[in-house]
C-alpha cells in the first residue's frame, strides 16, 4: 500500500526526469489529474492511463474537485499494488489535489513517494529572461480573480498560473486594476518550456481580449519606485534607525498628536475644496499619504518600544471589520443601513463583554459640532430620537425661545449650546452634515467680506466710518459679486 505521486513537468516531454520515467515505465498504470497536458503523448508505451477530468464538468467549484481527486487517490493507495499518480509541472507547486492528499494521509501509515518534476515556473522564467530571486510571488490566477484586491505586493513581480479563459482573465484584470493602472504593461506566456511557447506582451486593460488556454501564464512587473506598504514602512523605519533623521528619531507619541490632527483636517480639507469645485483629487491622493505617514510614525515608534507592530495593527481592524460585518462575511440578513448600525453597536458591546455607553470610543477632542453630531447619531441608533424632522424643528424654536429668555451670561451659554445642539440634530434629519454645512458657510461669508472690502476700497471707503444701512447695501452687492 503506497502513494506515488509523479512530476510530470511543464509540457514537453524531455523535461520528464530520469527518476520519473523510470517510475512511469514500471507501473503498469497510473492515474492523471487531467490528460489535458502534452506530456502525456510522451509517456512510456503500455502504460493504462486513467484521468480525473470528468469530476472537472459536473463540479461547482474546484475545491470539489481536488477534495474527490485526493479522497480517490487515497483509496486507490490502499490497495496492495498502490497507485500513481502523476500531475503536471511540480506536485507541490500549485497543486491543491496534492496538498489535500498529503493532508488527508496523515496517520494512515500509507507511504507517500513524490517524485520531483519541474514546475511551470522554470521555463516561464526562461521565457521571460527574469531571476526569481528578486522576490518573485506566484498566485494561483483562480484565486486572485475570487478576490476583490490582489493578494500582491507590487514593489514586486508576481506569476498568476492557469490562466484558462477569457471569462476568469476578466475576472483577474478586474482585481489586478484595483491596485495597478489600467496601462500596466504585463505578459501572457503561453505553453512555457514546449515548442509552442509565446510571449505576448500587452497592457492590462487589453488582458481578456486574448485568447489564453490552461497552459497560459499571466507575469506582473512590479510598479516603478515604492508603491507598496512594506516599502513604505521600511523608509519609516529607516528614517527612525540610528543613522535616520534626528528629528524623527526624537518624535513620540505625545509630540505627534498635534500633526495627526492637523493631517486628518488637511483632508478634510481637500474633500472640502473638491465638493465646492475648488479643489481636486491630486490634492486628496497627497494629503491620505501625510496622514497615512502619521499612522506608520506611530506604529514604528510603537514597534521600537515593544508595545505593538504593524500586524497587530492590520489584524485588529480586520477582525473588527469582519465581526462588526456579519451580513457580509457571517451569513446575516439586514434589511438597510439603520439596522446595520444597531448591530454595529451591539457588537461593539460584545467585544467588550461589559455593559458599556454607545457613547464610549468618541473622541473628546473632536471638535464640538462633529462631536454633537456623532452623540445624536449613536443615541438615534438605540431609539432615543425624533419620531420627524418636524419634532426637531420645534425644538429648535423652542431653543431659541430660551435663549430669548435667559436672564444671566451663564444661562444664554447654556441655551445657545441647546439650540446649537438641536440644530445639529434637525441637520442629522435633513441628511445634512452639520461640519461641511458650517464650513460651506464660513467659506461663504470669508468670500462675500472679502469682496465687501475690495469694493470699499475701490470707491474710497473706510468701513469702520460707515453706519450699518451703508454697510448692508454693500454688502448685499457683494453677495451678488461673490
Amino acid at each position: 500500500m503506497s502513494i506515488t505521486i509523479v512530476g510530470l513537468g511543464p509540457g514537453d516531454p524531455r523535461h520528464l526526469t530520469r527518476e520519473a520515467w523510470e517510475v512511469l515505465e514500471a507501473a503498469r498504470e497510473v492515474w492523471l489529474r487531467t490528460e489535458r497536458h502534452p506530456t502525456v503523448a510522451g509517456l512510456p508505451a503500455g502504460l493504462a492511463l486513467h484521468s480525473f477530468d470528468a469530476l472537472y464538468e459536473g463540479a461547482e467549484d474546484f475545491s470539489q474537485v481536488y477534495e474527490a481527486i485526493a479522497a480517490e487517490v487515497l483509496r486507490l493507495g490502499r490497495r496492495p499494488e498502490g497507485v500513481a499518480y502523476a500531475v503536471p509541472g511540480h506536485p507541490l507547486v500549485g497543486e491543491a489535489a496534492v496538498a489535500r492528499l498529503l493532508a488527508l494521509v496523515g496517520d494512515t501509515g500509507l507511504d507517500v513517494r513524490i517524485v520531483e518534476g519541474l514546475s511551470f515556473i522554470e521555463p516561464t522564467l526562461t521565457a521571460l529572461r527574469i531571476d526569481a530571486l528578486p522576490g518573485l510571488q506566484v498566485y494561483d490566477a483562480v484565486e486572485v480573480a475570487a478576490l476583490h484586491h490582489p493578494p500582491l505586493n507590487p514593489d514586486l513581480p508576481a506569476l498568476l498560473p492557469q490562466l484558462y479563459s477569457r471569462a476568469l482573465a476578466a475576472d483577474v484584470k478586474l482585481t489586478l486594476m484595483n491596485q495597478y493602472p489600467d496601462d500596466h504593461e504585463v505578459a501572457l506566456v503561453r505553453a512555457a518550456g514546449t515548442p509552442e511557447e509565446q510571449v505576448v506582451r500587452l497592457p492590462l486593460y487589453e488582458l481578456d481580449r486574448q485568447d489564453v488556454e490552461h497552459l497560459t501564464t499571466l507575469y506582473v512587473p512590479s510598479l516603478p519606485g515604492v508603491a507598496s506598504f512594506e516599502g513604505l514602512q521600511e523608509t519609516m523605519a529607516q528614517l527612525r534607525a540610528p543613522d535616520g533623521c534626528p528629528w524623527d528619531r526624537e518624535q513620540t507619541h505625545e509630540s505627534l498628536r498635534g500633526t495627526l490632527l492637523e493631517e486628518a483636517y488637511e483632508v478634510a480639507a481637500t474633500i472640502d475644496a473638491a465638493a465646492a469645485g475648488t479643489g481636486d483629487v491630486c490634492a486628496l491622493q497627497e494629503e491620505l499619504g501625510d496622514l497615512l505617514l502619521q499612522v506608520l510614525i506611530h506604529t514604528q515608534i510603537a514597534t521600537e518600544e515593544g508595545e505593538f507592530k504593524m500586524p497587530a495593527v492590520i489584524s485588529g481592524i480586520d477582525g473588527k471589520l469582519k465581526h462588526r460585518h456579519p451580513h457580509v462575511w457571517g451569513g446575516r440578513e439586514v434589511s438597510g443601513t439603520d439596522e446595520v448600525l444597531r448591530r454595529w453597536e451591539e457588537l461593539k458591546r460584545e467585544e467588550k463583554g461589559e455593559k458599556r455607553s454607545v457613547f464610549d470610543g468618541v473622541p473628546a477632542a473632536l471638535p464640538a459640532l462633529q462631536q454633537a453630531d456623532t452623540y445624536s447619531r449613536r443615541a438615534a441608533r438605540v431609539g432615543f430620537d425624533w419620531s420627524d424632522p418636524a419634532g426637531v424643528a420645534d425644538k429648535v424654536r423652542e431653543e431659541v425661545a430660551e435663549v430669548e429668555a435667559a436672564a444671566t451670561l451663564e444661562a444664554r451659554e447654556a441655551e445657545v449650546g441647546d439650540l446649537l445642539f438641536a440644530a445639529v440634530n434637525w441637520a442629522r434629519w435633513l441628511d445634512v452634515d452639520p461640519e461641511v454645512a458650517l464650513r460651506q458657510a464660513n467659506a461663504r461669508f470669508a468670500r462675500r467680506f472679502r469682496a465687501m472690502e475690495r469694493m470699499a476700497r475701490e470707491r474710497g471707503l473706510d468701513m469702520t466710518a460707515m453706519d450699518i444701512d451703508a454697510l448692508e447695501s454693500l454688502w448685499q452687492e457683494a453677495k451678488l459679486a461673490a
